[in-house]
């Protein structure tokens, strides 16, 4: 059985990464001041989820080749 998971899974994290990071760029900044001291949380971890989700694609091609 040649089940290869990397790919779904790469496309899902990296969407995912993507609406993250829209969301953390484009909502009300006030909500960071009061609930997580100012720091955009959901840009910085937008930004790590969709590297893990292009570091899955950039894995399931290597193994295509």
């Amino acid at each position: 059985m040649n089940l290869d998971v990397r790919l779904p899974m790469g496309l899902l994290f990296a969407i995912i990464g993507v609406i993250l990071l829209v969301h953390g760029f484009t909502a009300d900044s006030a909500i960071y001041d009061t609930h997580s001291l100012g720091i955009n949380i959901n840009a910085r971890w937008g930004v790590v989820i969709l590297a893990f989700g292009a570091f899955m694609l950039f894995l399931s091609r290597k193994k295509k080749q």
